[in-house]
């Protein structure tokens, strides 16, 4: 992605949207002693994606299954100023992805030898002729079936991301996928048949995580938002257009606001169609954009909490949900009064087809009874809570002429002054974690200041649609 230079006098900022980018972004330019900024929330709070709610009954929810690990310094800074050692609680990743009637360890691909002799061997000698294939081909439906074979993305690949991205695995490209699906060493997946060794290694950057011992992950916004100074962070303040020539942003109701700089960390989209001088050409490119929708189902039980595993996948199309979260297990102070001994705690996340409508009532009835069916939940404990969250913008896909899209929208925004960055912003699923939309509003705000390169855009630049090497069973 280009990261065309400006001069460090950047005068006001304005900052659209106070969720983990926007907020970093803040919270550096007062650390740089830059203060002449305003950064403005459309919600009530601040927080965004990574908010996290309490319902009627006293359990809290995150807005989908967010666990914090790190690739970088200054998120782990950030975590350190904000928290106490006590104050936050270390996991070691317990996962597993139903297949058929038992649990394969996660990653998939690394534990062939835990399924069925049948497709055990069906998966095994597929991937054995794939290796051979080393072409790397645009679309990811293709790119799945050359490194893993036919065999593992019918059992497995095709039907998990199918629920998950609720878009034609053909639509998509592959270039993101070097720390989203976990590779495979063949020799160690040999030796495991065999039984002469396991997987030497959990896989991913999440193997271990933390979690705020109070509040949801919500809690780590909650605490960076209170270091701003007041007067410098407004919420119920949604844009609704922005002039590039006039500097200016419009709120809803009115309200015009004068900028030198816009950092817009909402959807690149509807920054796009809120942009009264872009061209239609980049309208187009713009809206070519796809993004997923979730639901977030959370279900609290008046049962013990005793299942000690983090999250589970489910790529059975009669499941409704692709991932359960043991949400009690992350932390006790997620169901009423931290008494995990009485409640558990179970969230679930289900992807909506672009223009499909919701019938959450008939969603909560159909992921209780999955849960139950799964012997996740005692088929006769009692139902404490049902809080259903709708994510409109949950997860930007990797569609094929994504990068060709943001290739020519990105230059054009940043020509006058407006910076796009965060999960949305750049649109970029595979740089798309919480650390990296913190690293992201604190390049950000070093660029504008001082005049630095923006480190993480300039190490993750756009690529043609082809894949690099290797991908996760997304988490």
């Amino acid at each position: 992605m280009p990261c065309p230079m400006h001069t460090p006098d950047s005068g006001r900022i304005v900052i659209l949207g106070a969720g983990p980018c926007g907020l970093a972004c803040a919270d550096e330019l007062t650390r740089l002693g830059h203060h002449d900024f305003l950064l403005l929330e459309a919600a009530s709070a601040p927080g965004g994606l990574a908010s996290s709610v309490v319902d009627e009954a006293g359990f809290t929810w995150d807005l989908g299954g967010h666990v914090v690990f790190s690739h970088f310094g200054e998120f782990d800074r950030l975590l350190t100023e904000l928290f106490t050692d006590k104050e936050l609680l270390h996991h070691d990743r317990s996962s597993y992805i139903r297949y058929r009637e038992g649990w394969t360890p996660y990653p998939f691909q690394q534990h062939l030898h835990h399924l069925p002799p049948e497709d055990a061997t069906a998966c095994l000698r597929d991937l054995l002729a794939a290796r051979r294939d080393h072409a790397a081909p645009a679309d990811f439906a293709t790119w799945l079936v050359t490194v893993y074979g036919q065999a593992l993305v019918d059992r497995f690949f095709a039907p998990y991301n199918t629920k998950v991205w609720a878009t034609p695995l053909e639509d998509m490209g592959s270039a993101w996928v070097a720390e989203r699906v976990a590779p495979v060493d063949v020799e160690e997946i040999l030796a495991a048949f065999v039984g002469t060794a396991a997987p030497a290694h959990r896989w991913g950057p999440n193997a271990t995580f933390a979690f705020p011992a109070c509040g949801g992950t919500g809690e780590i916004w909650r605490r960076l938002a209170a270091r701003i100074d007041t007067g410098r962070l407004r919420t119920r303040a949604r844009a609704v257009a922005v002039d590039p020539a006039a500097r200016a942003v419009t709120l809803e109701g009115g309200e015009e606001i004068g900028y030198d700089r816009l950092v817009a960390t909402g959807p690149l989209d509807q920054l796009v169609a809120m942009t009264s001088t872009c061209p239609a050409p980049l309208r187009t490119a713009a809206g070519s954009l796809r993004h997923t929708t979730v639901a977030m189902v959370g279900l609290g039980y008046r049962t013990p909490t005793t299942d000690a595993r983090s999250w589970l996948y489910f790529p059975q199309p009669d499941v409704p949900f692709y991932r359960a979260t043991n949400f009690s297990k992350y932390a006790p102070a997620n169901v009423p009064g931290a008494a995990v001994d009485a409640y558990s705690a179970w969230m679930t996340e289900t992807s909506i087809t672009a223009g499909q409508g919701l019938d959450r009532d008939a969603l909560v009835h159909s992921c209780d009874r999955a849960l139950r069916h799964q012997d996740l939940v005692p088929a006769q404990a009692p139902l404490a809570t049902a809080h259903v969250e709708v994510i409109p913008y949950a997860y930007p896909v990797p569609t094929l002429g994504r990068d060709e899209a943001l290739a020519s929208v990105m230059p054009w925004m940043e020509e006058r002054g407006i910076y796009p960055r965060g999960r949305f912003g750049t649109w970029r699923y595979e740089i798309g974690n919480m650390d990296h939309a913190v690293k992201m509003g604190i390049d950000i705000a070093r660029r504008l200041v001082n005049g630095t390169r923006e480190e993480l855009l300039a190490a993750a630049p756009l690529v043609p649609s082809v894949s690099a090497a290797r991908t996760e069973c997304r988490s």
